[in-house]
């Protein structure tokens, strides 16, 4: 059974984070791993303090689970640090067989800690970046990554093109923040732009959508062959994880205070 190993944050509530990353990974068929790179103090009411692990720790917990299962993909979430994204970036090198998933939480859906400081972005986007079989994105992230507001498709366009230059095989930028009767997804891969469009859902606030579809991607990336996948298999795992997720989100779970979660 293939592996997919999760690298980010520890959410106390299981909204989000890396026990949200374990329930797509599941859905998507494949077994799921785990590595913690931030411990946050958290629940569905909000996000109320962060504490990175020490990059050492955090590569002695992937390195022991990818020298000894299955892994075929990682989906890579809040790390908290530079060191951390450094450690992580050596560590990618020397596994060139893997398909990458980058979801890049900088801030909380609700909650002012941030989850990655702000003067580590340009490491985050010059280093780790280009390491990605595939990076996703909101839109608030866009603008912190490219320092413009992105508000139509036809800037979703723009961003995801100038995203693909630093060296990333495919970029997803999320619409979720556009308004409209579709939410348009917009990727660029392998020089190509593709909208993804789905029926945009009228719900609560809800925690932990950008990691969950992240996963699913990721979940369904463990299962494709050749790895790293062709970019019709990419196309093809993304379509399915929208899929699923906008299945999902359609009938999210009200689990205690505040914000609903994603379950399967």
């Amino acid at each position: 059974m293939p592996c997919a190993l999760a690298i980010g944050g520890l959410d106390p509530g299981g909204g989000a984070g890396i026990i949200a990353d374990l329930r797509a990974f599941a859905a998507a068929g494949a077994f799921g791993c785990a590595a913690i790179a931030v411990l946050t103090v958290q629940s569905t009411a909000g996000l109320r303090a962060v504490r990175a692990i020490p990059a050492r720790e955090l590569v002695a917990q992937a390195s022991e689970v990818l020298a000894h299962q299955r892994v075929r993909s990682i989906k890579v979430g809040a790390l908290g640090s530079r060191n951390n994204i450094r450690a992580l970036v050596r560590l990618l090198a020397r596994r060139t067989d893997l398909s990458i998933v980058v979801d890049t939480p900088i801030l909380p859906t609700r909650g002012r800690a941030r989850l990655l400081p702000s003067r580590d972005l340009r490491i985050l986007s010059e280093e780790l970046l280009p390491r990605a079989t595939l990076v996703t994105l909101n839109l608030p992230e866009v603008q912190a990554l490219l320092g413009e507001r992105v508000r139509t498709v036809g800037e979703a366009h723009d961003a995801a093109r100038a995203l693909a230059r630093t060296g990333v095989r495919a970029v997803l930028v999320k619409g979720g923040h556009m308004n409209g009767a579709a939410s348009v997804d917009v990727l660029a891969v392998d020089g190509e732009v593709v909208e993804l469009r789905a029926r945009r859902l009228d719900i609560p606030p809800t925690h932990g959508t950008g990691c969950t579809l992240a996963s699913l991607v990721a979940g369904r990336l463990a299962l494709a062959e050749p790895n790293p996948p062709s970019s019709e298999r990419l196309i093809s795992a993304i379509r399915w994880a929208k899929r699923a997720h906008h299945a999902a989100l359609s009938r999210v779970a009200d689990v205690g205070d505040g914000m609903r979660v994603v379950v399967f």
